[in-house]
């Protein structure tokens, strides 16, 4: 016996709630309700059928939240005294983590998620546990939610690649030059070359003058040291002065010291790095461009380097190093790499290029 499918509804906002309503909806099977503050609709909820809807930290009154548990639906209460919304049904953007920044960084939602993080980082923290768990699942809901009708390329680097380098400048061309080919820029969303990916790809309608305007108002604070507030003023300044879509970010507070770009156009910020690791290199399926970088590149590349090592030819996507004496010398990955692709299907998704123009013809 087959039994029939319920539709699956996400809603998380009032104004969905409002027009599931006014379409005359009966009953909420399949509803999936995230953080809305429903205290103005206890009359509304009594005239739905509950059974098979969730309610994931929204404001409910008692009427209604006896109402939807004795219905067969499912409550999730909010959880208390967080400083994030663990239900959250959106991803964040630069205005929502740095609210509050002509207060200094610490005043901003980013930094108080941060040291709440670092203060309840405890072994066998349950509650610490449940509630970070809660959010990252709801992180990566939202991002699948995304479009993915055009390639999504990872550009991966160092974060301490200073603003005013020559290397952050070939990162902007290089988000430059992939978004003007209709592909979406997706980085570990930190600083560094993550910012200058993300940058360019937010600079993809301006010409050459205003790229050279933004990478020189940006210079005047090359660094997130000594201060994130300077650093992340200096870039909010610079997006206003040229607003565009940088594309897509997926930073982590367990990196948190690294603070995030502002000009990613979607923030999906997570607390657990393994967790976010996965999905970043998993949704660039047009393939990853690795910039000069240390320890958190390279173990960007080899987790990216797995599923191509057991892969067949179908499941290829291409690798490509930039940087032909970083990788061969002073961090010798492409020596191993060679050795691992012997034979191998990935043997013909792997590159070494020396320059962002052969590695933008290599990815989409």
């Amino acid at each position: 016996m087959t039994l029939p499918s319920i539709p699956h509804v996400d809603i998380e906002s009032l104004e969905q709630f409002d027009r599931l309503l006014a379409a005359g909806a009966t009953a909420m099977a399949g509803w999936r309700v995230q953080s809305v503050d429903l205290t103005g609709r206890t009359a509304e909820l009594l005239g739905l059928q509950p059974t098979g809807s969730v309610f994931l930290g929204c404001l409910l009154e008692d009427k209604a939240d006896g109402w939807v548990r004795d219905g067969g639906g499912l409550v999730f209460p909010a959880i208390p005294e967080l400083p994030f919304d663990a239900y959250r049904g959106r991803l964040y953007d630069a205005d929502e983590l740095y609210a509050g920044l002509e207060n200094g960084y610490d005043a901003t939602p980013d930094a108080r998620i941060y040291a709440w993080s670092r203060q309840h980082d405890e072994k066998g923290d349950t509650s610490r546990t449940l509630a970070t768990a809660l959010h990252d699942h709801a992180i990566a809901d939202a991002l699948a939610e995304l479009p993915d009708d055009v390639p999504w390329v990872g550009v991966m680097g160092g974060h301490g690649v200073l603003r005013g380098d020559g290397n952050y400048r070939a990162a902007v061309l290089l988000g430059r030059t992939l978004a003007r080919r209709n592909q979406l820029i997706v980085t570990g969303g930190g600083p560094g070359a993550m910012e200058a990916a993300n940058l360019g790809a937010s600079l993809a309608s301006y010409d050459e003058a205003d790229v050279d305007a933004a990478l020189a108002e940006l210079a005047a604070v090359p660094s997130f040291r000594p201060s994130i507030g300077a650093w992340a003023a200096a870039g909010l300044s610079v997006r206003a002065r040229f607003p565009g879509n940088g594309g897509v970010s997926i930073p982590t507070w367990f990196y948190g010291h690294e603070p995030p770009n502002v000009f990613a156009g979607s923030i999906a910020k997570y607390f657990s790095n393994a967790q976010r690791e996965d999905v970043l290199l998993n949704r660039a399926r047009g393939g990853i461009i690795y910039l000069p970088g240390a320890a958190g590149t390279v173990q960007e590349v080899f987790q990216a380097v797995t599923p191509n090592y057991y892969g067949d030819a179908a499941t290829q996507i291409p690798l490509v190093l930039v940087g032909v004496d970083h990788w061969t010398t002073k961090l010798p990955v492409w020596p191993l790499l060679q050795s691992l692709a012997t034979n191998r299907p990935m043997a013909h998704s792997i590159h070494l290029v020396d320059t962002i123009e052969e590695a933008a013809e290599l990815v989409g």
